[in-house]
């Protein structure tokens, strides 16, 4: 198998199906690799490394900070999730359009997110320790979030009541977030 790029539903947001290594003793597999991921469009610096462990049907989400915006590579190392990017960038073509995927411990996938977008997993094992590479670092006070079930992106989240942070359930809707609390969108440069 070969490192494979794809783009979802949403321009910059990229499926990741790394080079796995299998044989008797196990498996090996490269989780970030700079040169490969710089070939595919993915040439930003990540400076912090997080890992989150979840109980079943626990939603963490949707997150994103303004000031300090972070484009996230996650991926799973134990357990499943349904893994989601929303477009929140004021201007942009996919304003408000949500792309999913599956990303477990068995599949090895991983998604890419840009900054200005909002993120948030659903796990869908017992338990899943979700691993994230962020390009910029968790600045407390510039943190924001978007209401996991606005009817306005109608994601089809494989729960209907989940275990949330009293946070994320207050979180507004977002057509109540002010446009100076959204990212803006920065049309392509082509050259």
């Amino acid at each position: 198998m070969t490192l494979k790029f794809t783009e979802k539903s949403l321009p910059g947001v990229l499926l990741i199906e790394p080079m796995v290594f299998e044989d008797d003793r196990g498996y090996f597999m490269e989780t970030y690799h700079t040169g490969k991921y710089a070939e595919a469009g993915v040439n930003q610096v990540f400076v912090q490394d997080n890992h989150s462990q979840s109980r079943r049907f626990t939603l963490r989400g949707l997150h994103y900070q303004l000031k300090h915006p972070q484009a996230k590579l996650v991926y799973v190392i134990a357990g499943e999730i349904l893994d989601i990017a929303v477009d929140i960038r004021k201007g942009s073509p996919t304003f408000g359009r949500w792309t999913g995927t599956l990303l477990t411990g068995k599949n090895k996938r991983q998604l890419f997110i840009p900054g200005g977008f909002a993120h948030g997993f659903c796990v869908l094992s017992e338990t899943a320790d979700v691993i994230y590479k962020c390009t910029d670092l968790y600045t407390p006070g510039d943190e924001y979030g978007i209401l996991w079930s606005d009817p306005t992106i109608d994601i089809v989240w494989p729960v209907e009541n989940p275990g949330l942070s009293e946070k994320d359930a207050k979180s507004p809707r977002l057509n109540d977030v002010p446009d100076e609390h959204l990212p803006l969108y920065e049309a392509p440069v082509h050259k």
